[in-house]
This record gives C-alpha cells, sequence and structure tokens, in this order.
C-alpha cells in the first residue's frame, strides 16, 4: 500500500501501560500513513473489540471519512479481527489489512509513534494511579506528538502540518478547478 494524501492509510496497534493498583490501561492510537497524524485515540481499562469499533466509527465522522476511502492496516491482535470490529470495518466501507502471521515488525509506523511517546521525558516514572490519570497523559503526549514533533520522515514537519498542507493544498487546487 502507498499513501499519497491523507485519509487514505491508516494504521493502528495497541499499548499497554501500567496503573498504580497493578493493572493494565490499553492505549489505542489511529495513525494516517501519510501524514503521521494520530486522526484518533483511546485510553481503556482493557482491550476490546468494541472499544476499537467505536473509535473507528469517530474517527470516520471526525475525518469525513468516505465508503472505500480509506485501508486500515493492524497487527492479527484480537480487538483487530474481532467480529465487532470487522463488521464496523465492512459497514463504514473500510478496507481491511493485515501484517503477516507470526511477523512481529509488520505495523512499523504504529510501533514508531508508541515508541516516540513512550520515550518522552514526560512518561511518568510511576505507574497511572487510574484509567483518567493514563488519559491526561496520553492527551498531553499525542498533543505534542501532532502539533509540535518534527518528524524526519515528513521533512521535518510536525504531522499536523503535513496533514493540513495536503488538504489545504488539495482544496486550493479542487476550487481553481470549479
Amino acid at each position: 500500500m502507498c499513501a499519497t494524501a491523507p485519509n487514505q492509510v491508516y494504521c493502528w496497534d495497541i499499548t499497554y501501560l501500567p496503573d498504580g493498583s497493578g493493572a493494565i490501561c490499553f492505549l489505542v492510537c489511529v495513525l494516517d500513513v501519510f501524514s503521521r497524524y494520530i486522526v484518533g485515540w483511546q485510553v481503556y481499562a482493557e482491550e476490546s473489540s468494541q472499544h476499537a469499533s467505536d473509535l473507528m466509527k469517530d474517527i470516520c465522522w471526525r475525518e469525513n471519512i468516505q465508503p472505500n476511502q480509506v485501508t486500515l492496516h493492524s497487527d492479527n491482535g484480537s480487538p483487530m479481527k474481532g467480529s465487532t470490529m470487522l463488521a464496523t470495518l465492512q459497514a463504514l466501507g473500510i478496507a481491511k489489512s493485515f501484517s503477516r502471521p507470526a511477523v512481529s515488525n509488520d505495523n512499523p509506523f504504529a510501533e514508531s509513534v508508541f515508541n516516540t511517546l513512550k520515550h518522552r521525558p514526560q512518561l511518568p516514572l510511576k505507574r497511572f494511579n487510574d484509567v483518567s490519570e493514563a488519559r491526561q497523559w496520553a492527551e498531553r503526549l499525542i498533543r505534542w506528538y501532532n502539533h509540535e514533533h518534527r518528524h524526519n520522515d515528513i521533512r521535518f514537519v510536525t504531522p499536523a502540518q503535513r496533514q493540513c498542507r495536503i488538504r489545504y493544498s488539495y482544496l486550493k487546487t479542487t476550487k481553481s478547478r470549479i
């Protein structure tokens, strides 16, 4: 797959964040491959195909995604292949793409985002007290990643700049053709 503009290819994954009770919170991120912009995220107390489905519906609504516009790539985890998620993707007209079985590095964009976020100095040295605290941390870091982090693979602009610059350019050329 090759993305030549925003909102063509998304990838997503889930990583864990330990909380203070000894439990684990799960950070779900959906990333636009072209711009590296995190188009949607959430922190949940458990992994679930239903949670992923709800997040994808929200992203499609906010990004005005039309049927057959986006391909969504993921690994082979159970939330990614759960019947609720697959039914939602089919209803939304989103094509599915999965990593090869037993290949751990087939989703490098999502893994790279998690690596960047988890190696920021803002990651608490102690565990999160609860899911709410983990969400607050994720919100700050994702805002930083999207709007301040200059990404070397997209010519040292921020993901938000890449996402918006292309949209603006597209709208400008579309208007001039009308």
